[in-house]
């Protein structure tokens, strides 16, 4: 005792289980090789109760000898956790049995807005075989302090009349976050400490920004982005964290990685002059190529690739779902019924300074070293590595010039144009995204996958706000030809129920034929209740719901972002 308190007791043949061992993921632990060297390591944490559900991975050398231990992964909280080790060690087989102690978690942001302390989850339905499936929730809550780091900016009353807010500036979109993984109970797993990639009650810009922009990179370990930083992190809790090159800021909704291991992270410029050569910060319309050392290796300035002036879908915006600034106040009016030409800042506008453009997701095409890219507030692109544009998938309203000659042609299964209106309403089996999500590509099927939020559909408001839907929606793309094909579509039929103003994603799941999504904000502008989060699998061929949990806010009028499906034998068998 002179030397300091005992070690951690050794469990079974191996080391002491250390929970929460790199202080950021409290509900995973390490069991300490304690100089030994198993092979074939399985582990299996079970679940609770008489449904609760297995998580069975298996762990790789590279894993064990990186962390001098095995990870155990999806422990509950606040619970006397059974977890089952496999493996062999000297040539025998060895089976053993742990009790796992976790505590509690909680949400740090709760104040009179609140309307649960954590978010819960409601299991609608999970088909025979999907019973192992595994949820990141990638969401956020208010910051109960407000924030020290937004600009001033100024909020629309109605046309050229604003008032001032603390909350309009584009570098600080950030909110205290909430990412966590569900079983199909809808039990959480996993929960990311709130304080390891946040503080609220510190103005240093480096600990604050919505925590966003997941994905798999394949080698173990998840992207971020996060106000002035980006990067890794993996499911024990390590993290690692880069700053943005100087001159960029607002590192939000994407960092998608390249084959080369290099990062595509949307932010925006610090600095930049733009057309009437007045010095602003851009918003939203930057993409960055950076190195695994983050120098920064090529930069896709949208304000200058586009035409920025370009305002044909931002005048039919609902100002109730304008993302990220929704206005309470004017919802069902559009904004092109105020100023459209509205001070610099992160409300919908036009030119460089505004937010005329919205990048929310982008994805790299090998095959021809070119991008592909959403813009909320345009539409879908793909770009070329000489910032030549190649395509541009939207309705031909305010296009000029050679970006007219870019527009892709609506064709139907054999060939044959649809014709369109200059909204996009079209005849036939057709219906351009509007205001859409992640528009991934699908190198199983050669598509793109979109999630089509659906709001200023037409170029226009409709009637009445629950005339409103969202789509999965999948596009067959010919570039020689210049037309596209929509080959798939799921959620129309589900009307205003399943309509997603903001934020969302979708993919394709090769190894349960499912399209994969999550509607991020459902009735996100209903008063005094939840925003619904719904992750849903279909069946690629039926279309029929595999999987279907609602996730719901702690506060009102709160939307998530994104879910993530976890494979932890993707992450541990290394």
């Amino acid at each position: 005792m002179a030397a300091g308190f005992p070690p951690a007791p050794a469990v079974g043949n191996l080391g002491a289980a250390l929970v929460n061992p790199y202080g950021a993921s409290p509900l995973t632990a390490l069991i300490d090789l304690n100089s030994k060297h198993p092979k074939n390591v399985k582990v299996i944490v079970h679940g609770k109760g008489k449904h609760g559900v297995d998580i069975n991975y298996t762990v790789g050398q590279k894993t064990m000898n990186t962390h001098d231990g095995i990870p155990v992964f999806g422990l509950y909280a606040d619970y006397d956790n059974n977890v089952t080790l496999e493996y062999s060690l000297d040539g025998k087989k060895i089976k053993e049995d742990y009790k796992i102690k976790t505590g509690s978690i909680t949400n740090k942001y709760v104040d009179n807005r609140s309307l649960t302390v954590m978010q819960e989850a409601k299991v609608v339905k999970v088909a025979k075989g999907f019973e192992d499936r595994l949820y990141l929730i990638n969401s956020g809550t208010y910051n109960h302090q407000g924030s020290d780091l937004h600009w001033s900016g100024q909020k629309p009353k109605g046309a050229g009349i604003f008032e001032s807010t603390p909350a309009m500036g584009a570098m600080p979109f950030e909110m205290a976050p909430m990412n966590y993984i569900i079983d199909t109970q809808g039990e959480v797993r996993w929960w990311l400490d709130q304080d390891t990639v946040y503080n609220g009650f510190d103005i240093n810009p480096n600990m604050r920004g919505y925590f966003m922009g997941i994905h798999d990179t394949g080698n173990g370990d998840y992207t971020f982005v996060s106000g002035q930083r980006y990067g890794t992190f993996n499911l024990l809790g390590q993290i690692d964290a880069k700053r943005l090159p100087r001159g960029y800021q607002d590192a939000s909704h994407e960092n998608n990685v390249m084959p080369n291991g290099h990062y595509l992270v949307r932010a925006a410029k610090s600095n930049f002059k733009n057309r009437q050569g007045d010095m602003v910060r851009t918003v939203r319309d930057q993409i960055l190529e950076l190195d695994k050392d983050g120098n920064l290796v090529d930069v896709w300035n949208l304000a200058e690739i586009l035409d920025p002036y370009r305002d044909a879908l931002l005048k039919a915006l609902d100002m109730g779902a304008v993302c990220l600034n929704v206005d309470m106040d004017h919802v069902g009016q559009k904004a092109g019924e105020m100023e459209i030409n509205a001070p610099y800042g992160d409300v919908p506008g036009i030119g460089a300074g505004r937010n005329w453009a919205h990048v929310n997701s982008i994805d790299y095409d090998a095959k021809d070293d070119a991008i592909v890219v959403s813009l909320r507030h345009q539409g879908v692109f793909k770009i070329n590595r000489d910032k030549s544009v190649k395509w541009i998938l939207t309705p031909r309203a305010g296009w000029k010039g050679d970006f007219a000659k870019k527009l892709l042609q609506p064709v139907d299964k054999k060939g044959n144009k649809i014709k369109c209106t200059d909204g996009g309403v079209c005849d036939g089996d057709f219906d351009f995204t509007y205001t859409q999500h992640t528009a991934w590509l699908n190198h199983d099927k050669n598509r793109l996958t979109v999630f089509d939020n659906g709001d200023g559909r037409g170029y226009d408001q409709p009637a009445l706000q629950d005339m409103k839907y969202s789509r999965f929606v999948e596009y067959k793309i010919d570039e020689k030809n210049m037309t596209v094909q929509q080959t798939w579509e799921y959620g129309k039929e589900l009307g205003y129920d399943w309509y997603s103003s903001i934020t969302s994603n979708v993919e394709y799941m090769k190894d349960h034929n499912t399209m994969f999504g999550f509607n991020g904000a459902i009735h996100l502008t209903t008063p005094n209740q939840p925003t619904i989060g719904k992750v849903s699998e279909v069946d690629y061929d039926t279309k029929e719901v595999k999987v279907e949990i609602d996730v719901f806010t702690d506060k009102p009028n709160t939307p998530h972002y994104r879910s993530v499906i976890i494979n932890p034998t993707s992450q541990f068998g290394q």
